[in-house]
């Protein structure tokens, strides 16, 4: 589109109309297409009109909170009159400031109200990293529409010729360059005759209106959190339509489309069993309506012909599919693709597809995983951490827990009723796979469910017990036992677990499914654990969470805590892993990957200076139980891998005498969010042996339960005060790690990655001191080397 090009060559655009925006799949490729970037010189318009009834909007939106938004009829309809509810679009972004633009919307109002936030478009929703995703939940802009009867653009109001009362509203909005500035013109039309109800004029500083455009609900009054809102807090309710867009101003991007096929996810484990070789996939698409085709079809390529192997229903309860192959060939890359073929009001239909590589079993002596956890979403999307991760092309990745938070894309938690607290879950767990769909497209994850990911601050799980006295603690916090229903407990299960290998006893707890399981693959064997699923509660003992022996001597070890009959793991994946460090068929190097590590590697939190003396949400406590679970995976010789503290460590620990046992790999969280630090030489705690490396608060110690544990290495943080979420990331001490597997020697080499470095130039500098190590597979059961 010329720059010059004239306010009337726009609005001849606007009256010709636009046509629907084709709807195409994936290239069929192992891996993601790679992004075209073109200007908006063609018109896009949504696709609703020919959408059935349903709560997900369409692949090249992002609706927040999605809970709130339907399809009906042909038109996006905001369900609440809540605040700032908004539709970005995913495609289009305004990016050259020196270029023309126009944009329509047909606006209806729903439900009136004596508070009307308005309705309308938001231009310049941006992120400090102005990046599509993160721009997605910025709350503010330039918004433009209809309010009370009068129209909007920016600061500037003037009241409509004809109230809006039940008509649909067009809003046509033209932007012009003017020497560094858009001239912007909104004009408001009755939609069904024409007729022009109010103009308005401004000259906006182009800088303003960069990043996303969105649809908004009530833009003039803020979202809250709580599902029982105040009617002071509310406005009307709104419907859109017709969201048209077009020009060189755009910088329109079709491979950020996000659907209808989410992403995958996929494990493959060696049964030792007559299925041989397992292949469990599970795909993911957007909550879709009843008239929506409900199947996904698998595809394998073989002789370079794509043959459908398995067709199955979508679960609605988490919106996935899951795919279980028996037999499979585990000696090649096997191409896969999933298809689903969505079904249009019209008649028609567009298959999506999305594409990937089933890799062969890894054959070598060495296997190399990245270890994640914990992904608080002021850092989203943790790019740096995603393209690290693919850089050093792991053979598996393992994300130990809070693959969300409750404070995930704002909005609040609802727990009532299961439909919406489902949603509410959906739509936080969404960020997880938009972050790293393409870290898990090529190789299996293994994912599992930590508190947040139910929904709690923390979580005792009870063996799947309900949760009792819920109003003393709204945030789940400190009770034991599950605050959501079983069926919401269940579809996180689904969504995070459904693609690993069977369960290996799924008699599930009071309702809820037990996911403890093995995995054999490339030549390793994993125990699969639930840290929380069987913990006791520590109302168990009377105790205030967070409070309760802050005034004690931080070397008295209180025996009130550790009484007979406390469970960590529980007796069911004690029996499991007892039998599991056993059995060596099929491997010579074993794994055990949980949540969180067995031990209280954290003296002050979330201030450097607040000495926070029992952290019950540890798996340092159950003091007793805690023993047990490390004699039941001794003889395994196994490393303990997992995260959850925020803060990454490498520790062994000890029962009987100091550095008898296992070594953990606790992992740096991807986006820490409450803060810990390990200081003991700060708190006078006693310690012997500090490794050969020197550094500060490591060697041998007891932590504040009385368990004996040596510290190798810590990954203290600095205090996050940056205003840029990466540097801010950074210095609140996340990052990832990294396993080396060498069956060959018999060794395990581990890395600890900071979150703002690039992993391919090599400096040591990348790393938390004390990494990379390497230790032998006898120094998991005591027989120490490194010193």
């Amino acid at each position: 589109m010329d720059k010059n090009i004239s306010r009337r060559s726009v609005l001849k655009i606007l009256a010709a109309g636009v046509v629907a925006t084709g709807v195409s799949g994936c290239k069929n490729t192992l891996g993601a297409a790679t992004s075209t970037i073109t200007t908006g010189t063609k018109p896009h318009r949504d696709n609703w009109h020919k959408t059935h009834n349903r709560v997900w909007l369409g692949k090249q939106y992002w609706a927040n909170p999605m809970e709130d938004w339907r399809v009906v009829n042909g038109a996006a309809e905001c369900i609440t009159r809540g605040g700032n509810r908004s539709v970005h679009s995913l495609t289009h972004q305004i990016a050259h400031l020196d270029q023309a633009f126009t944009m329509s919307v047909q606006v209806s109002r729903l439900e009136q109200n004596s508070k009307d936030g308005g309705a309308g478009i938001r231009l310049g929703a941006k992120s400090e990293l102005n990046e599509y995703r993160s721009n997605c939940f910025i709350q503010e802009g330039y918004d433009l529409g209809i309010k009370n009867n009068h129209l909007v653009l920016g600061n500037n109001t003037t009241p409509l010729v004809t109230p809006i009362d039940n008509h649909e509203i067009t809003l046509s909005l033209t932007g012009m360059p003017q020497s560094g500035a858009m001239a912007l013109e909104l004009v408001a039309s009755l939609s069904t005759s024409g007729s022009i109800i109010g103009t308005l004029a401004h000259l906006v500083p182009a800088s303003e209106l960069l990043g996303n455009v969105a649809l908004v609900s009530n833009f003039s009054i803020a979202s809250v959190t709580s599902q029982n809102v105040p009617e002071d807090k509310l406005g009307a309710r709104y419907k859109f339509s017709n969201w048209s867009m077009q020009g060189e101003a755009f910088s329109v991007i079709d491979e950020q489309k996000f659907g209808p096929i989410l992403w995958t996810m996929y494990s493959l484990s060696d049964t030792l069993s007559d299925e041989g070789f397992v292949m469990k996939l599970s795909a993911y698409t957007g909550p879709i309506g009843e008239q929506d085709n409900q199947q996904i079809e698998l595809q394998v390529q073989r002789s370079n012909q794509w043959v459908s192997i398995d067709t199955q229903i979508i679960d609605h309860d988490g919106w996935l599919a899951t795919f279980r192959i028996i037999n499979w060939d585990e000696t090649q890359d096997t191409p896969f693709r999933v298809v689903y073929r969505e079904k249009h009001t019209d008649g028609t239909e567009t298959p999506d597809i999305y594409s990937g590589n089933i890799k062969a079993n890894p054959s070598g002596n060495k296997l190399r995983m990245a270890a994640l956890t914990c992904q608080n979403d002021y850092g989203f999307p943790y790019e740096p951490v995603a393209q690290n991760v693919k850089k050093l092309h792991p053979d598996l990745v393992f994300f130990s827990g809070d693959q969300i938070y409750e404070s995930h894309g704002g909005f609040g938690v609802i727990r009532t009723p299961d439909n919406l607290a489902i949603l509410n879950y959906l739509r936080k767990f969404y960020q997880f796979g938009w972050s790293f769909k393409e870290v898990m497209r090529n190789q299996p994850p293994i994912c599992l469910p930590d508190d947040h990911d139910v929904l709690q601050g923390n979580l005792w799980g009870e063996g799947g017990a309900t949760m009792k006295n819920i109003s003393k603690d709204p945030s789940a916090s400190v009770l034991g036992g599950y605050i959501d229903s079983t069926r919401v407990i269940n579809m996180v299960h689904k969504t995070t677990l459904n693609h690993h290998p069977d369960s290996y006893d799924p008699t599930p707890t009071n309702g809820i499914s037990s996911y403890f399981s093995n995995m054999l693959y490339g030549g390793v064997g994993f125990a699969i654990l639930a840290d929380r699923q069987w913990k006791s509660g520590p109302e168990r003992i009377n105790v205030a969470v967070g409070e309760t022996g802050q005034n004690e001597n931080p070397l008295f070890y209180n025996p009130a805590f550790n009484p007979p009959g406390l469970d960590l793991l529980g007796k069911r994946q004690e029996d499991f892993l007892e039998k599991w460090s056993k059995d060596w068929r099929g491997h010579n190097l074993k794994a055990v990957l949980s949540q969180t590590v067995f031990a209280a590697i954290s003296t002050h939190q979330p201030l450097p200076d607040r000495f926070l003396k029992y952290d019950f949400d540890s798996s340092g406590w159950p003091a007793s139980a805690r023993n047990r679970a490390i004699d039941a995976m001794r003889d395994s010789m196994a490393l303990h891998i997992c995260g959850d503290t925020h803060l990454g460590s490498l520790s062994q620990y000890g029962v009987n005498q100091q550095r008898d046992s296992n070594w953990a790999f606790c992992t740096p969280a991807i986006s820490a969010g409450w803060p810990r630090w390990w200081k003991p030489d700060s708190m006078n705690m006693p310690h012997q042996n500090r490794p050969a490396h020197g550094l500060a608060e490591t060697g041998e110690y007891k932590d504040t339960f009385g368990n004996k544990i040596y510290v190798y290495a810590v990954g203290n943080p600095e205090v996050g005060k940056s205003n840029n979420r990466y540097v801010k990331a950074h210095e609140k001490g996340s990052g990832f790690g990294f396993i080396t597997f060498d069956s060959q020697k018999r060794t395990y080499t581990m890395d600890a990655y900071k979150f703002l470095v690039d992993v391919a130039d090599g400096k040591a500098s990348n790393q938390y001191p004390g990494w990379p190590v390497t230790i032998h597979q006898q120094e998991n059961k005591g027989n120490n080397i490194l010193g």
